[in-house]
């Protein structure tokens, strides 16, 4: 058995809509970083018997988080640019909502009862909340990302973009590049390699932005024995 506070285990989606599910269980309480992060996400909490479900907005700071004993997550981690339209996620930047619940295993979502979803069948219940509008998917987040152009101004695209991310193009690039590194730190990668791959001006840089949006120095990341626990990042991360 693991003597990490989390243990986490992830999988790919079938859904346009969603980057990555994952879950995690705890065997005992501690405490742990939330580390910055872009993307919505939708997390089901089990502790006890009781369980419910919140709306996450990007983070763009680390700060420090409490982890209860013997609980269980279910996480969704939405694409960039996935939204949903009658809960702006600007409202959810360094934010959370909790969801009433509807009964022992359901919960309202939009004056309607849906039933918890599980590990197996999630992306049964995102392909119900695309069909029902809960979610949507602004294309202009796509092609800011990946600098192509369209046919709307300068103005519009950052506006449509901050709509759906809550997030302006400049933050999701720092953000995105400090995961990078540290998923990178993490699989040990050197420190001088970091800099490079993340495209940062030189180490003082690299240590800046980690300290910021992860928590941790690179040598803290970098060594296992001092490396704090963290909220989800992948171990692989692919640089854009």
């Amino acid at each position: 058995m693991s003597d990490e506070l989390l243990n986490f285990d992830s999988r790919p989606s079938d859904s346009p809509y969603v980057e990555t599910i994952w879950r995690s269980q705890s065997d005992h309480a501690g405490e742990f970083l939330s580390v910055a992060a872009c993307n919505l996400e939708m997390v089901i909490t089990q502790v006890d018997g009781a369980i419910h479900l919140t709306m996450r907005g990007p983070e763009t700071q680390s700060s420090p988080a409490h982890c209860p004993a013997n609980g269980e997550w279910l996480g969704l981690v939405f694409k960039l640019g996935t939204y949903m339209p009658h809960l702006p996620t600007r409202k959810l930047v360094d934010h959370e909502i909790n969801l009433a619940g509807a009964g022992d295993h359901s919960f309202w979502l939009h004056g309607a009862a849906w039933e918890f979803p599980t590990y197996e069948n999630v992306d049964t219940f995102i392909g119900k909340m695309v069909r029902t509008g809960l979610l949507a998917h602004e294309q202009v987040v796509d092609s800011a990302l990946q600098n192509q152009s369209t046919d709307l101004s300068l103005r519009s695209v950052q506006r449509r973009f901050l709509h759906a991310t809550g997030l302006t193009q400049g933050q999701v690039s720092q953000i995105e590049r400090a995961r990078l590194a540290a998923g990178l730190l993490k699989q040990g990668i050197p420190i001088p390699d970091v800099v490079d791959l993340g495209g940062y001006a030189d180490q003082p840089h690299l240590t800046r932005s980690l300290k910021r949006f992860i928590g941790q120095t690179p040598a803290q990341l970098l060594t296992p024995t001092t490396r704090q626990e963290m909220s989800f990042i992948p171990l692989t991360v692919r640089s854009e």
